[in-house]
C-alpha cells in the first residue's frame, strides 16, 4: 500500500511538471516557409547600389593606354611636381578622397565634383567624361574603403565588420559574426540605418525567404545589426539575477547570525 502510494505521488509530481512546462521552444531553422525541394527567392540585386555619403573615404585611379597623359590626375592635391615633368614609368599613386560635408570631393586638374548620393560606377562615369576632354579612353576606378558594418547582440562574435565589396547581405553579416547562438530571436532581426542625417530601422525575419527582397537585405555603410534575445535568454538572465540577489542576502543573514552568536558566547564567557 505505501508503495502504490508513493508511486501515485510521483506520477502526479510527473504531471504537474509537464503541464507547468507550456513555454514554447523556439525553432532554430531559417527560411521556415521554403517546403519545397526547388524553387526561386525573390531578387532585389539589381535595385540594389550603394550610394557615396559625406565623410565617406574613397579610393579614385585614373589610368590610360599612355600612363603620361593620366599621371598628373592620381597626383596629390597641391604637388608641385604637377606642371614640372612626370615619369610616365611610375604605376599611379594610391589617393585617399574623402567626401567632405556637402557631399563635393577635389581631384587634381579636375577640381571639385559632386560624389555623395552617386554609386561609386556612377561616379567613375562623371570621372571618365571629365578626363575624356583631354584624355583618350581613360580608365577611372572608384573603391570606397569606410564601408563598415557593426553586428551586435545574440551572435556568437559580436564585432565591427569592415566590408571588402559593395554587395554585402545581412546574412553575410551574421556570418562573419559567428552566427546567431541559440538565444537569438531570427524572426526580428534589427537592422539600422542613417541616410541624409536620418536614422531608421527595419526588423527582418529570417524564418521567411520573402527578406530577399527587403531593402534592407543588403547592407550599407555603417549599418547596425542587432539580434534580439529570445524569452528563455531573458527568463535565464532574470533567474540567475533573483537567484544571485537570493544568494546574497543569505550570505548577509549567516553573515549577521555569525556576528550575534559570537556576541552571545562572548558575553556568556564573562
Amino acid at each position: 500500500m505505501k508503495l502504490r502510494n508513493i508511486l501515485w505521488c510521483c506520477a502526479v509530481l510527473l504531471m504537474c511538471a509537464s503541464c507547468g512546462s507550456t513555454k514554447e521552444v523556439p525553432t532554430l531553422a531559417y527560411f521556415q516557409n521554403l517546403k519545397d525541394s526547388v524553387g526561386k527567392l525573390p531578387d532585389n540585386v539589381s535595385n540594389y547600389k550603394i550610394k557615396i555619403q559625406p565623410d565617406d573615404e574613397l579610393i579614385i585611379t585614373i589610368t590610360s593606354t599612355l600612363p603620361e597623359a593620366t599621371a598628373m590626375y592620381n597626383l596629390p592635391l597641391g604637388n608641385p611636381s604637377l606642371k614640372g615633368n612626370i615619369n610616365a614609368t611610375q604605376s599611379p599613386r594610391i589617393q585617399t578622397h574623402i567626401v567632405d560635408r556637402n557631399g563635393m570631393i577635389q581631384l587634381p586638374v579636375l577640381g571639385e565634383i559632386q560624389a555623395a548620393g552617386l554609386s561609386t560606377k556612377e561616379l567613375e562615369a562623371v570621372i571618365k567624361n571629365r578626363v575624356s576632354e583631354h584624355v583618350k579612353d581613360p580608365f577611372v576606378r572608384v573603391e570606397m574603403i569606410n564601408f563598415t558594418v557593426n553586428v551586435m547582440g545574440e551572435v556568437r562574435a559580436p564585432q565591427r565588420i569592415v566590408v571588402g565589396k559593395e554587395r554585402f547581405s545581412v546574412l553575410d553579416a551574421l556570418a562573419a559574426a559567428g552566427d546567431l547562438t541559440e538565444y537569438g530571436k531570427r524572426d526580428n532581426v534589427l537592422v539600422i540605418r542613417t541616410e541624409n542625417g536620418k536614422s531608421t530601422y527595419h526588423r527582418l525575419n529570417l524564418t521567411d525567404g520573402s527578406i530577399y527582397a527587403s531593402p534592407y537585405f543588403y547592407l550599407q555603410q555603417n549599418d547596425v545589426v542587432y539580434v534580439e534575445p529570445n524569452d528563455i535568454k531573458i527568463d535565464n538572465s532574470k533567474y540567475n539575477q533573483f537567484s544571485a540577489f537570493k544568494l546574497s542576502q543569505l550570505s548577509t543573514i549567516v553573515s549577521l547570525a555569525s556576528v550575534i552568536a559570537s556576541l552571545v558566547i562572548a558575553l556568556s564567557v564573562k
